[in-house]
């Protein structure tokens, strides 16, 4: 059994890339695994002030909820980053996040990484800005993190159009096979 930490950046709850962790997660619980899934969206989350203090103390200044979440990050095995792509890269609820993981960064090691992504154009392709944007975080700031797998979910701009797309299935396939 692996601990699943599902972090969603949609800013509508049920919106589709919410949809796809919601699918990450029950392929994961049916093959035994623990899950918890944080809705950014229903956090306190403030903006890095680059302070510097967490630096020294490993501790941000702010009273938000990202301690929270913090400890989540550092005590489960696999961390799903989920955000909708609007403007070719990761919304601003995602990035705001990880700039937030700077106190304890360094904790954050040997963890498996998925990716969802969701857009409206057909073109997976355009979402390599973001998946660079993860890799960034992942391989080059994390000690031992493994990529384990992408989801592009492309052609859904309304709600609940990624149910009809293949990224829909993959994303159970792949909780599953956590």
């Amino acid at each position: 059994m692996k601990k699943v930490l599902i972090i969603s950046a949609s800013a509508r709850k049920n919106g589709n890339s919410d949809l796809l962790c919601d699918r990450f997660a029950q392929g994961a619980l049916e093959s035994g695994n623990q899950v918890d899934k944080i809705f950014l969206a229903s956090k306190n989350i403030n903006y890095c002030t680059g302070c510097g203090v967490c630096n020294n103390t490993h501790k941000c200044v702010q009273n938000d909820d990202m301690a929270e979440i913090l400890d989540k990050m550092v005590n489960y095995d696999v961390i799903v980053l989920a955000t909708p792509v609007y403007f070719y890269s990761m919304n601003g609820q995602m990035k705001t996040f990880i700039d937030r993981t700077v106190p304890r960064y360094t904790e954050i090691s040997n963890k498996e990484f998925y990716f969802i992504m969701t857009c409206a154009d057909n073109d997976k392709r355009n979402l390599t800005r973001t998946i660079e944007a993860f890799r960034g975080f992942t391989e080059d700031c994390l000690d031992g993190a493994k990529e384990a797998g992408i989801i592009y979910g492309v052609g859904a701009w309304h709600v609940g159009e990624i149910k009809r797309t293949d990224a829909y299935n993959e994303a159970y396939i792949m909780g599953k096979n956590v």
